[in-house]
């Protein structure tokens, strides 16, 4: 399994919505995946969806160890409109 800094290998996923709009285009019913393909799609979405989970994860942690930022605004109607 990748760490969080590897790039992910979503080429399953781009084959799939490659093929997905193939069908479209021909205006085909029905889209097949070998058992093979729908394996690495499969695996390859648990991976993605997984990095995701593990993103909002830290992003949750960091912001709650985050103290809240005072940002003072001074406006003095300026002079060149």
């Amino acid at each position: 399994m990748p760490t969080q800094n590897e790039p992910l290998n979503t080429f399953p996923i781009q084959q799939f919505i490659t093929q997905v709009k193939g069908a479209d285009a021909s205006n085909s019913k029905e889209v097949k995946l070998d058992m093979q393909n729908a394996k690495r799609l499969a695996f390859t979405l648990g991976e993605v969806m997984a990095r995701l989970n593990g993103d909002l994860e830290s992003l949750l942690v960091n912001k709650n160890n985050t103290s809240d930022e005072v940002i003072q605004v001074q406006l003095d109607g300026g002079s060149t409109f």
